[in-house]
């Protein structure tokens, strides 16, 4: 599919998939980003929508480090767990040293 063809969300996917492993970005990162930074909230509905999509949603959290999605996933505190079994540390659901895990995409892409 061309670029100018994929939908919002399939355009926040494409970018959520590329987030290095043991590393977190917030919605507001992805919708800048994509040239809609104003859209962080529809960055969250696509992550929502995105556990049937091999999507790495529990590396996007706000802008603060919560993991404000983790309502959205399967169990208790799963995407804590799976951030921890990356390596990143979580306390009272912040990421703890917010700032040294943070991947920004467009400084990286």
């Amino acid at each position: 599919m061309k670029p100018e063809t994929l939908s919002f969300f399939d355009k926040v996917y494409k970018v959520a998939r590329l987030i290095p492993y043991g590393r977190v970005t917030s919605y507001g990162a992805i919708a800048k980003h994509l040239g809609a930074a104003r859209s962080s909230r529809m960055v969250g509905y696509a992550m929502n929508g995105s556990h049937d999509k091999d999507v790495p949603a529990h590396r996007v959290v706000n802008r603060k480090g919560l993991l404000t999605g983790k309502h959205h996933f399967d169990g208790t505190n799963l995407m804590q767990q799976l951030l921890e079994n990356e390596g990143v540390k979580v306390i009272d659901s912040q990421i703890q040293d917010f700032d040294k895990v943070f991947w920004d995409p467009s400084k990286e892409l």
